[in-house]
């Protein structure tokens, strides 16, 4: 990776290295509590998140998750609770305190500019610049060609504007920015929302490579069948409190519902404290 509006160095470009095996999570949010207007949006909510490990995060429209995942993004600042990154805590009270940490998300609008390019919406804001001052193009696109590399091999729409984009080379852009400035965690907002499915399983093949680098993602799903097709574990709110957590090899899809509808947790999931 290269310093934002510096030159970039012969072999600076990270190379990529297997995860270490790491059992400290990357991520762990721990009796997180939020009240707006006196009800109580989160309620003494602790999920986790390892490296390489997806996390889905389930519940109906006004469970908490959105809120919770704001709280870890910067967006909102919780009334208690403690959020710890790699088993150190932190102190996050707006976005920029979750980018220190390595801590992006990847709206389900993507927040791209449509009109620009690929690397013109990785280096936007970022722009790295020649000794004269001027833009380096070639430099951003070099390091943007590296970057897409490892995500999506067979993209090779550098040169066009986004917006002429498929969903799923969308999707390769905003993931590319985020983490080619070090992201370690991805909170992945509905990210097959209006995806057709080819482009659905380009998301799939995206998420597998963030893992095999050892990359932790929240994914927030409304569609049951994509979060058992991408996580590893489940977590599931209703009314602002845990239902429970589980492996996704532990439950099956008829169990979570049960968790998400009804707030009844089975056998193979850990109770949280909204568990009925």
């Amino acid at each position: 990776m290269i310093q934002e509006g510096s030159m970039i160095q012969e072999g600076s470009m990270a190379t990529d290295i297997a995860a270490p095996v790491q059992r400290t999570p990357l991520v762990e949010m721990r009796d997180i509590s939020i009240a707006f207007g006196g009800i109580k949006a989160v309620d003494g909510v602790t999920v986790d998140l390892r490296p390489g490990e997806v996390v889905g995060l389930l519940g109906h429209n006004g469970a908490g998750k959105s809120t919770l995942i704001k709280i870890l993004s910067g967006a909102y600042r919780p009334d208690s609770g403690e959020i710890y990154v790699n088993g150190e805590k932190a102190d996050i009270s707006m976005p920029r305190d979750a980018k220190k940490y390595g801590i992006e998300t990847i709206y389900q609008t993507l927040a791209l500019a449509d009109n620009i390019d690929a690397a013109g919406n990785i280096f936007l804001g970022r722009e790295v610049r020649t000794p004269f001052g001027t833009l380096d193009d070639a430099t951003m696109e070099a390091e943007t060609r590296k970057v897409m590399a490892r995500l999506n091999p067979h993209f090779r729409r550098f040169k066009e504007p986004v917006k002429a984009l498929s969903g799923g080379q969308r999707q390769s852009v905003a993931i590319a920015r985020a983490i080619y400035f070090n992201a370690r965690v991805l909170i992945m907002d509905e990210p097959t929302a209006a995806l057709g499915p080819a482009e659905t399983k380009q998301v799939a093949d995206l998420v597998l490579q963030l893992k095999k680098e050892g990359i932790g993602i929240f994914l927030i799903s409304h569609d049951i069948h994509d979060v058992f097709g991408l996580a590893d574990r489940v977590s599931v709110m209703k009314n602002g409190k845990l239902v429970g957590s589980a492996n996704v090899s532990d439950v099956t899809q008829d169990e979570v519902l049960g968790m998400i509808i009804l707030g009844k947790c089975p056998p193979g999931a850990t109770p949280g404290p909204g568990a009925g």
